[in-house]
C-alpha cells in the first residue's frame, strides 16, 4: 500500500493548485497525441507538466519536454492496458475510486456560516489540551431501541457509582467495554481538537476538571467522561528519529543491542545523519536524517511512548535515550517546537480538516435539503410505498431480493431525470447487510442513503460541467489507481517473486555486478575497552568458548562475513592483510580479525540480489512498454506539439 500512497500523493501534488482556479469557457483544444484512438489534448499535457515542474527553469527546455512527453505516453499506454483488462470495472477498483471521489467532492460542496463557526470553534479548542478518562458501554449505531435504552441505563448506573465516590479508574477497569481500559483504567492521556469523535470531544472540552460528564452518545456507544486535567496546548513538535523495527522476539534482542551501540556512537560524536542513513529502518525518513512531519500531542496514539518522549525534549538538537514502542526501538532528536499558528494562518488547512470530520454532519444535512430544493426533488409516494411494502425479515438478514418489478415508475424525480424504483431496488440488493433494525427502519435508512447518493451524483455532474479542473482531477485519480494496479501485476510483483527470472537476468548480466577488493573478516566491538582486550586475549590463545561467552553476554558485538572497505568505517583504518587489529573509533572499541583478502571480482547472486531485482524490474517494464507500443497505436500530432513547445519552452 505504500506505493499506492505515493501514487496518490503525486496525483494530489499535481492537481491541488487547480482547485482554487475558476474555470473559463475552454477554447478548442488540439489533440497532442492519441493512444489507441483515445485523445490527450495540449491543455492536459501542459497542465500536468507545469504542475510537476514548478519553478524549475532548467526543466523548461525542448529536450525536457520531449522526455516528459515520452513518459506521459508510456503512462497512457499502461492505463489503456488496464482499461482493456477491465480493471476499472472490478468492485475493488470502484470502491477505492468512489472513496477518493467522495473526498475530492467535499471541498467543492457549498459552505455556509455553520462550517465557518465550526472552524473557529475547533481553533479555540486547539489552544488547550484536555486529559480525560472514559468508560464505554458499547452499542451499535443500528441497535434496536431496547438495546440502546439498556446501554444508556447501564451508563447511568455506573455514573451514579462514580458520583457517589467510587474510584473512576476501577469502575473503568471493571465495566468499560473499551479493551484498553483493563490496562489504562480508561485514561486516554492528553488530547486536543480533531483527535476524538466530535461528541466526545465536545463533552471533554465543556466539562470541568474532576467532573464526570455523560452519558455521551457516539457511534461507538455511550461514554462517561471524567475530566482529569486541562492545560494550554503545547503546539507541535518536529523531530527526527532512528528506528530499528521489531517483528519478532529475536528482532527485539537484536534491535536493543544495536540501538544502544548507535546511541553510544552518537555520544561519541558520530554525526546523526551518518548513523541514521546507515542503520535506521524507517525507509521513508532514513535518507533525510530521519526527519518526520510535525505532529501535535496525542497524534501518535498508536505509539504513546513516542509522543511522550518527543514532547519531553526541550532544546533543539537534544537527543533522547533509546526507548521502545510497539513498532521497535527509537532514538529521537528534537528539531524544533512549533506553537499554534494564528487563526488566519491556520484557517485554510483547518477548514479542510473540519470538512472531512463528522462535525460537519449538520451542515451536510442542511446541504441535502438545499440540493433537494435545487434539483426539484419530488417523491412518488405510491411507488415508494409499494417498494417499502416488500421489506420483510429477509431484508434484515441481508438476502432480500425482488426478481421482477412491474414497471419503470419513478420512486422520485429530479429536474434532471426521473429515478426509478428499479434503481432503488438494485441499490438495496447491492448494499443490504444483516441488521438488528426492523425491516421498516432498515428500508428507510437505505432509502435515505440512496437519495443522498443520487443527489450527490447530480451535483457532481453539474460540477464537472461547470468546472473542468475538477473533471481533470477526477480523471487523474481514476488513472492513477489504474496505473498502480497494472504496474503491481505486470512489474513490481513479477520482479520480486520471479526468482528464476532474477537468476536468469543475473547470469546474462553477471559482468555488471562487480565488487571491489574485499576481506573475509570477523569484527568485534564494544563500548568498553576492557571487553575488547579480553576478547583479543581469548582470540590469541585460541579460547573460542571465552570469546563466544563475551558475545553471548552482550558485552561484545560480533559480525562476520565479506566486507568492502567502505562497508565499515574501521576497515579504512587498518591494514588490508590477514591479522588481528584493535583500535578505537568514535567512542567504540574494535577487534578486527582479517582472515583473507579477496581481490576485486564478480558478486555472487545472493550478494547482488537487491540491485538485480531493481534492474530486473526496469527490464520487465521496458519490455512490457515495447509490447504495449506494438499493441496500441500511438499517434503524435506535430502541429499541436509545436504549440506545446511555445507554451513551455523558455526562450
Amino acid at each position: 500500500m505504500l506505493l499506492r500512497s505515493v501514487v496518490t500523493v503525486l496525483v494530489i501534488i499535481a492537481c491541488l493548485p487547480a482547485w482554487s482556479q475558476k474555470a473559463k469557457k475552454p477554447a478548442p483544444d488540439p489533440v497532442l497525441f492519441s493512444v489507441n484512438n483515445r485523445s490527450v489534448t495540449n491543455n492536459e499535457f501542459v497542465y500536468i507538466y507545469r504542475k510537476n515542474h514548478p519553478d524549475k527553469k532548467n526543466d523548461y527546455t525542448r529536450a525536457k519536454v520531449d522526455e516528459y512527453l515520452n513518459l506521459f505516453i508510456q503512462f497512457k499506454l499502461k492505463v489503456e492496458e488496464a482499461r482493456a483488462r477491465g480493471i476499472d470495472t472490478t468492485q475493488a477498483f470502484r470502491k477505492e475510486y468512489n472513496s477518493y471521489r467522495e473526498e475530492l467532492r467535499k471541498p467543492y460542496l457549498p459552505e455556509g456560516r455553520m462550517v465557518d463557526s465550526l472552524v473557529r470553534l475547533t481553533y479555540d479548542r486547539l489552544k488547550e489540551e484536555v486529559r480525560a478518562a472514559h468508560i464505554l458501554i458499547a452499542v451499535q449505531p443500528d441497535a434496536n431501541p431496547a438495546d440502546t435504552l439498556a446501554a444508556y441505563n447501564k451508563a447511568l448506573e455506573i455514573q451514579m457509582k462514580a458520583r457517589a465516590g467510587e474510584d473512576f479508574g476501577m469502575l473503568a477497569a471493571t465495566y468499560s467495554e473499551d479493551p484498553s481500559a483493563r490496562v489504562n483504567q480508561g485514561d486516554l492521556g492528553y488530547f486536543t481538537a480533531l483527535q476524538m469523535v466530535y461528541p466526545f470531544e465536545t463533552a471533554a472540552y465543556k466539562g470541568k476538571v474532576g467532573e464526570v460528564v455523560g452519558p455521551v452518545k457516539t457511534r461507538f456507544g455511550y461514554h462517561l467522561v471524567k475530566i482529569i486535567d486541562r492545560k494550554p496546548a503545547r503546539g507541535e513538535v518536529e523531530v527526527s528519529h532512528i528506528m530499528l523495527r521489531t517483528a519478532s522476539e529475536s528482532d527485539i534482542a537484536r534491535a536493543r543491542n544495536q540501538v544502544f551501540e548507535i546511541y553510544d556512537q552518537l555520544k561519541g560524536g558520530v554525526p546523526w545523519e551518518e548513523l541514521c542513513s546507515r542503520y535506521s529502518e524507517d525507509l521513508n525518513s532514513k535518507n533525510n536524517g530521519g526527519r518526520l512531519r510535525p505532529f501535535g500531542v496525542g497524534a501518535m496514539a498508536a505509539a504513546p511512548e513516542f509522543d511522550a518522549v518527543a514532547f519531553s525534549l526541550q532544546t533543539p538538537g537534544e537527543i533522547s535515550d533509546p526507548f521502545q514502542t510497539a513498532y521497535g526501538w527509537h532514538i529521537v532528536r528534537l528539531e524544533k517546537k512549533i506553537p499554534l499558528p494564528p487563526f488566519d494562518e491556520l484557517a485554510p488547512s483547518l477548514k479542510s480538516r473540519v470538512l472531512r470530520d463528522e462535525r460537519v454532519q449538520l451542515s451536510r444535512q442542511a446541504l441535502l435539503v438545499r440540493l433537494k430544493r435545487e434539483f426539484a426533488f419530488a417523491e412518488n409516494n405510491t411507488a415508494k410505498s409499494a417498494v417499502f411494502a416488500k421489506a420483510d425479515s429477509s431484508l434484515t438478514k441481508g438476502n432480500w431480493s425482488v426478481r421482477t418489478w412491474p414497471s419503470s415508475e419513478p420512486i422520485f424525480t429530479l429536474k434532471v431525470r426521473p429515478v426509478t424504483a428499479k434503481e432503488f431496488i438494485q441499490y438495496v440488493i447491492t448494499n443490504q447487510r444483516t441488521t438488528t433494525q426492523s425491516p421498516a427502519e432498515y428500508i428507510q435508512s437505505l432509502y435515505d442513503a440512496f437519495t443522498e447518493s443520487v443527489l450527490n451524483e447530480a451535483y457532481e455532474d453539474k460540477l464537472v460541467k461547470s468546472n473542468p479542473d475538477y473533471a481533470f482531477l477526477l480523471r487523474e485519480y481514476y488513472e492513477g489507481i489504474l496505473l498502480f494496479d497494472i504496474m503491481e501485476k505486470e512489474v513490481w510483483n513479477k520482479a520480486n517473486e520471479d526468482t528464476v527470472g532474477q537468476l536468469s537476468y543475473f547470469n546474462q548480466h553477471a559482468g555488471k555486478y562487480q565488487a571491489g577488493e574485499r576481506v573475509r573478516a570477523e569484527i568485534y566491538s564494544s563500548t568498553i575497552k576492557e571487553n575488547i582486550q579480553q576478547g583479543n586475549e581469548a582470540l590469541q590463545r585460541g579460547d573460542t568458548l571465552a570469546l563466544q561467552e563475551l558475545v553471548k553476554s552482550r558485552r561484545v558485538r560480533m559480525e562476520k562475513g565479506k566486507f568492502q572497505q567502505n562497508d565499515r568505517p574501521i576497515l579504512a583504518k587498518i591494514d588490508w592483510k590477514p591479522g588481528d587489529y584493535t583500535l578505537e573509533n568514535s567512542g567504540l572499541y574494535y577487534l578486527a580479525r582479517i582472515l583473507e583478502v579477496l581481490p576485486p571480482g564478480p558478486m555472487s547472486f545472493e550478494e547482488a540480489k537487491a540491485p538485480v531485482i531493481a534492474d530486473y524490474q526496469n527490464y520487465l517494464e521496458k519490455n512490457w512498454v515495447e509490447q504495449l507500443r506494438q499493441k496500441y497505436p500511438v499517434k503524435i500530432n506535430e502541429k499541436p506539439k509545436q504549440q506545446v513547445y511555445k507554451q513551455l519552452v523558455q526562450p
